[in-house]
């Protein structure tokens, strides 16, 4: 029977076990736990092909208790009451280590019924997913868990599970590597281990007898064309990379952002990189340089008319503009303050002055009667009462500390003869 090859040299103890170092490394802690022999309910989450079904069996191994395992998207509330069964034969007398991937597919019914054996100790739960648990697993399961977040290696611990590979496969017949082979390997797996020794795997592939291979670098990139960086549209890798773009730019970073745009365009999301910058021009920039809105939606529909690639060139403008321009919050403050009191019920009736009065029989009822209307004074400004009664001395925006909204703020005090804005 076929065994692929990252199956045949999966590591069988946590030192052969590549990344991860924050969980398993010397005195992290996930590792501090699997040494006490004391393993509680735990929630494993990250991408795939990055460890989580290789430790929870190491995990097994070290606990000397039966580990059975199950994947959420094809097993039944009845496969879990077989597992259950297994508490009341010999091997399960210690209790048993139950290993489900992908549990965000388990619905609520199911999970529950994992609940009174995973609280007694008589089932230990290692579950597993690629999805945010906060957002997928139910309270219940949560509450009774330990989440540990993997994540994907760095390219140099790639670099270790790939010579591993080639090693294994060079005990049976000799290979030759080129320059640079295990280095792009590990570079364009986007951080699938797993994934990195399947291209080992197909790239040792040897017709019956032959004795020698010849792994070239031409041969490696014909399988790996471009990256695989890991991206998903509706994930959180989408979300994370989208809201280290904004953080880069609000942080006045134009590299990162750049390198955050890269990433993005690499997974050909136009979309969501036009939509993130027409927003950063007013929630980041905003007052301090309004005209960062023009220039930005100029640039956003340069880019959605181009197409990639030649779209990354105004997008390139937009973030180095957006990135390198004066900041104010202002904007944003100004109107979730308005909103703030408007949801919460923190408004009154609108000043009978300011009501329409366009209609007839409006003066009968008081509306419109006493507006003074500003364009008939010096400077278009003339003082008056605008917000309702009951929040009338309510002030939403503050002027922000930049060279733009100062201006206005000095033209203010000018217009109403005032000391402060």
């Amino acid at each position: 029977m076929y065994k692929p090859l990252a199956a045949r040299i999966r590591p069988q103890t946590i030192d052969e076990m590549v990344g991860q170092q924050h969980l398993i490394g010397k005195n992290a802690p996930l590792r501090r736990i699997i040494e006490s022999g004391a393993i509680p309910n735990m929630i494993f989450y990250g991408s795939s092909g990055i460890g989580k079904t290789t430790l929870a069996g190491i995990i097994a191994a070290k606990t000397n208790r039966p580990l059975y395992k199950l994947n959420a998207t094809t097993a039944s509330t009845g496969d879990i009451k077989d597992v259950i069964n297994e508490l009341n034969t010999l091997s399960g007398t210690e209790g048993i280590i139950l290993y489900l991937d992908e549990i965000q597919y388990f619905s609520k019914k199911q999970q529950q019924v994992l609940l009174e054996f995973i609280e007694n100790g008589s089932v230990t739960l290692i579950a597993s997913t690629a999805e945010n648990p906060y957002f997928y697993v139910y309270n219940a399961i949560l509450s009774r868990s330990t989440v540990f977040e993997f994540k994907p290696p760095a390219k140099e611990d790639i670099e270790k599970a790939v010579k591993r590979a080639f090693d294994f496969v060079g005990e049976n017949i000799g290979i030759e590597i080129d320059d640079g082979v295990i280095s792009h390997i590990s570079a364009t797996c986007g951080g699938d281990v797993r994934k990195a020794i399947n291209t080992v795997e197909l790239l040792t592939a040897a017709k019956p007898g032959q004795k020698k291979i010849r792994v070239t670098l031409d041969a490696a990139k014909s399988l790996s064309q471009r990256s695989n960086m890991r991206y998903d549209r509706d994930g959180d890798v989408h979300y994370d990379i989208l809201s280290a773009f904004q953080k880069s730019i609000r942080g006045s970073d134009e590299n990162a952002a750049l390198h955050y745009l890269a990433r993005l365009l690499s997974a050909s999301d136009l979309p969501s990189v036009c939509r993130r910058l027409l927003v950063i021009a007013s929630e980041d920039v905003g007052l301090a340089y309004p005209q960062a809105v023009s220039v930005t939606k100029a640039c956003v529909d340069s880019a959605l008319q181009l197409g990639l690639p030649e779209a990354r060139i105004p997008l390139s403008e937009a973030v180095i503009l957006l990135s390198t321009a004066p900041k104010s919050n202002s904007a944003i403050c100004a109107i979730d303050a308005a909103l703030s009191d408007v949801e919460n019920g923190e408004y009154g009736d609108i000043p009978e002055h300011l009501k329409d009065s366009h209609y007839g029989g409006a003066e009968k009822l008081g509306h419109g009667i006493g507006y003074k209307y500003p364009h008939n004074y010096e400077n278009a400004y003339v003082r008056q009462q605008y917000l309702p009664d009951k929040i009338k001395d309510r002030r939403y925006y503050h002027f922000g500390n930049n060279k733009s909204e100062q201006a206005a703020l000095a033209y203010r005090k000018k217009i109403k003869g005032e000391g402060d804005g």
